[in-house]
C-alpha cells in the first residue's frame, strides 16, 4: 500500500505563481497513493479558479473514495470565519483539507481543533517578507475508517497550526481523537512539528524518513 502527503498551497506553483488544474493532475497522478492526504486545499476560491482540488487530485488517481473537510469559509490571509457545523460553507469559498483512498470507505469522521488564542509571529521568506505576526486558523482533522486487503485501517489527514506548543496541544487531541477508531492508525498531513518530538509526542511510529522543509530547500522532516 502506497500512502502520500501532499500540501498543494492552493495548487499554486512554486516557481511561477500559477494555479493549473492540469499541472496538479500530473503531480498527484505521479504520486500513484493508494492513500492520500491533501493540506491547503482550496474549494470554489476566485484564487484558485473556483475549483474543487479534492476531486481534482480524486480523479488523478481514479480514486473512488474522497472527501474535502474545511476548516474556513473565506479566504485565509484575508477575510474568513470557523465553520458552525461539518455543512457548513457551501456555495462560497472554503479551505481546508482533503483525503483520498483507492480503498472503500466504511465511515468518515471529522474533529475540529480551536486556533491558537493569541497572533503569533511567522517567517515569510521571499522579497516582502519577513517577520509578521499572524492570527492563528481553526484546523481540522479528517479520518476515515477503510476496507483494505489487509482489514479495516484508520487514515487521518490533517494540518496542525504553525504555534509552537499550540501544535503539539493539538496533535494530542488528534491522538486521543483517533484512539475511538479501529487500529492500525495512519496519520497524514502538515504536522507543523519536527518528526522527533512528533514521535515523542505521539508515541506512533514514523513510516517515512525525509527533509520536508523549507520546501524551497529541505533540511529537516
Amino acid at each position: 500500500m502506497r500512502l502520500a502527503t501532499f500540501n498543494l498551497l492552493h495548487g499554486r506553483s512554486l516557481t511561477d505563481g500559477l494555479v493549473d488544474p492540469d499541472r496538479l493532475t500530473a503531480a498527484v497522478h505521479a504520486l500513484d497513493a493508494d492513500i492520500l492526504a491533501l493540506q491547503e486545499v482550496d474549494r470554489d476560491q476566485s484564487r484558485s479558479g473556483h475549483h474543487d482540488l479534492t476531486t481534482i487530485a480524486a480523479h488523478a488517481l481514479d480514486a473512488p473514495e474522497h472527501r474535502f473537510a474545511a476548516a474556513v469559509v473565506g479566504t485565509p490571509g484575508e477575510h474568513f470565519r470557523p465553520l458552525r457545523h461539518d455543512d457548513d460553507g457551501h456555495g462560497e469559498p472554503c479551505y481546508g483539507i482533503g483525503l483520498i483512498s483507492r480503498h472503500r470507505v466504511r465511515s468518515w469522521h471529522v474533529t475540529r481543533l480551536k486556533p491558537a488564542p493569541v497572533r503569533s509571529p511567522l517567517y515569510a521568506p521571499g522579497p516582502g517578507g519577513g517577520l509578521i505576526l499572524l492570527r492563528d486558523e481553526p484546523r481540522v482533522v479528517l479520518a476515515a475508517v477503510l476496507d483494505t486487503p489487509h482489514g479495516p485501517l484508520t487514515a487521518a489527514a490533517t494540518h496542525l497550526s504553525f504555534v509552537p506548543g499550540w501544535n503539539a496541544y493539538q496533535l494530542r487531541h488528534v491522538v486521543r481523537a483517533l484512539r475511538a477508531l479501529p487500529a492500525p492508525r495512519i496519520l497524514l498531513g502538515d504536522l507543523n512539528i519536527p518528526a522527533g518530538p512528533a514521535r515523542l509526542l505521539t508515541g506512533w511510529q514514523p513510516l517515512a524518513r525525509h527533509p520536508t522543509y523549507p520546501a524551497t530547500a529541505p533540511r529537516v522532516q
